[in-house]
């Protein structure tokens, strides 16, 4: 180590906050945070609101702070995965080898959803979109299971401050009929998208308990319209289904 080395106590500062937030399974304030590890407020403020632009972490409607999405995409990239991942990706491939689809899993993040793994079929001709991808809430099976998972008044205010746009023929942009669809979702747990999002795709999704209010996710399978046809749907579905639970069972454990 360099003779003139110092340590960067802001890095210390940050570090210690983050470990925090690996150690809490609900939001923290800017208080709490201050309390618990004994920092000046005007020293947590300056870094958790950094951290925030960075979206290293991401704040709820009540105020307070949980991991954001760029954590769990930099876990993927080094290969040393999130928790989220690791646990996902083999139902990612089974869904894939059973259903021959594209098996996609992703996190709301904020007003979106954020695509951080995925398995693309083999088919020459195949749906593929990149880890990291951001799609919106209001179109898309994906979108519409993870808004399944929040409160009627946080889907109120996404929508009231949204501005849809219509990506096909088929996109629903009344916000009124967006939330009676979600409501739905939420009572049957699977979302359906009938080339809502692109021409000629058809996605199926199923929203996942956590167990973690801060934490939306949701598994999807996506193929185009010769895929998933009407008389195989029920079959993804119920397979889609089948490993939701698993997978939300394996948390509960946790």
């Amino acid at each position: 180590m360099p003779n003139e080395f110092k340590n960067v106590p802001a890095i210390e500062k940050c570090f210690a906050i983050l470990q925090l937030f690996a150690k809490s399974k609900q939001g923290l304030g800017i208080s709490e945070i201050s309390k618990q590890l004994k920092l000046n407020k005007s020293t947590v403020f300056g870094i958790i609101y950094t951290l925030k632009k960075l979206e290293v972490v991401e704040q709820n409607q009540d105020g307070k702070f949980h991991f954001g999405t760029l954590l769990y995409l930099l876990g993927n990239a080094n290969g040393q995965k999130s928790e989220l991942i690791q646990t996902v990706h083999p139902y990612l491939e089974k869904i894939n080898r059973e259903t021959k689809l594209s098996a996609f899993l992703g996190i709301r993040s904020e007003n979106q959803a954020v695509i951080l793994d995925k398995v693309d079929t083999a088919y020459d001709i195949k749906i593929s979109s990149e880890i990291g991808m951001r799609l919106p809430l209001t179109a898309g099976a994906g979108g519409k299971a993870l808004l399944s998972l929040i409160a009627d008044r946080e889907i109120d205010r996404i929508l009231s401050a949204a501005t849809l746009k219509k990506f096909t023929a088929r996109t629903c942009v009344n916000k009124s009929q967006i939330k009676k669809d979600v409501i739905n979702i939420r009572e049957k747990g699977i979302a359906f998208d009938d080339e809502e999002y692109i021409d000629g795709v058809v996605a199926v999704s199923v929203p996942l308990n956590m167990h973690r209010p801060d934490l939306q996710a949701a598994i999807w399978a996506v193929g185009l319209r010769q895929q998933i046809r009407p008389e195989t749907t029920p079959a993804i579905s119920n397979f889609l289904k089948n490993a939701a639970n698993e997978i939300n069972q394996r948390f509960y454990k946790n």
